[in-house]
């Protein structure tokens, strides 16, 4: 028997109400029938994990082991041995949207991390046909960035079938200095867009998105943002009442507005601009796992630049890392932990 079944307790850092971060024993996860269990190796940070922090998301209840964002070695079921990062959705495999490569918008969907433990831990379990080979070498930071760079690749794949003219060719604005908005920023650069232009609050964040994709920035509070019907593609990251007013307001006649971030549930949209301007709204939900293969692969040969710009932690400091980018402390876009 495997040396890691002789110990019933693994360290996590596990979320237990509203701003309340914890690092503690939980019981060893043991994989059913169909599953693998994963020696974590990293793991990200991502703002959905900040929203349940924060208690704003009612599908992630406490006590919960957060994190999905992760990359590391199976240890025990199919493909035993193999570095691995995962997909956190759970999917069916027979509903229609499975059976026409669309599974992330499976019907029956469940997701670790949310429905069921997740990442921040030494171990994680999850179903076999969710996790994806890594590509010899890669490194445990560039692995972890997989989903997020995945949904930032899912959704500039969007754009690009929705304008009318190349990607190379638009000018581009990104809201939100985040994860998927300097994920996004960086691959466009690498697909050859010239003018990006990204709104971010955070300072040390927009410092960080000049060095990393070298795009124009701004702070939406206090400087003016691109002018009215300038831009042919918005990407919206942050998904806050304040930025649809903003990506609607810069969208050219004619023009793209991608929507990733989901900050508020609804807000009230200018339904007049987008109907006589004939502007395309796309609503994108993380990807399929074409897209998440086809993100390893980038990542790994370099499409998203060198990740500097990302910061490791121990999980051990993981309460700290939530304060942190809860309190505006944090330059990094993203954290990653290891256990």
């Amino acid at each position: 028997m495997a040396a890691f079944l002789l110990d019933d307790r693994v360290k996590a850092l596990v979320y237990t109400g509203p701003n309340e971060i914890v690092y503690r024993d939980e019981p060893q996860p043991m994989p059913a029938s169909g599953e693998v269990l994963i020696r974590v190796d990293a793991v990200g940070i991502c703002g959905s994990d900040m929203h349940a922090y924060h208690g704003r998301d009612p599908r992630r209840t406490p006590p919960l082991i957060l994190g999905h964002e992760l990359a590391g070695e199976i240890e025990a079921g199919p493909g035993a041995g193999c570095r691995v990062t995962v997909n956190p959705l759970i999917t069916c495999g027979y509903c229609e949207f499975c059976v026409q490569g669309r599974n992330n918008l499976c019907a029956n969907r469940t997701m670790i991390g949310m429905t069921r433990a997740g990442g921040f831990a030494e171990y994680v379990t999850t179903a076999a046909s969710s996790v994806i080979e890594l590509p010899d070498g890669m490194t445990s930071r560039a692995a972890a960035l997989t989903e997020p760079a995945a949904t930032a690749l899912h959704a500039i794949n969007a754009a690009g079938r929705a304008l009318v003219r190349p990607l190379p060719e638009s000018r581009v604005l990104i809201l939100g200095g985040g994860a998927i908005g300097l994920l996004s920023a960086l691959l466009l650069r690498s697909y050859g867009c010239r003018h990006i232009r990204l709104g971010e609050l955070n300072a040390l964040r927009r410092d960080a998105a000049e060095r990393a994709a070298g795009c124009v920035t701004y702070d939406p509070a206090e400087g003016p943002g691109p002018a009215e019907n300038s831009v042919d593609l918005v990407i919206d990251a942050v998904g806050a009442k304040a930025t649809r007013h903003a990506a609607l307001a810069a969208a050219k006649p004619g023009g793209v507005i991608i929507h990733v971030g989901l900050a508020d549930a609804a807000s009230e949209i200018d339904m007049r601009k987008l109907t006589l301007a004939e502007i395309t709204l796309i609503g994108v939900y993380t990807y399929a796992t074409a897209d998440l293969r086809a993100a390893a692969i980038a990542l790994h040969e370099g499409a998203f630049g060198d990740l500097a710009w990302v910061e490791e932690r121990s999980l051990a400091e993981g309460a700290r890392a939530f304060r942190d980018l809860d309190q505006g402390r944090a330059a990094a876009a993203k954290i990653v932990l290891r256990p």
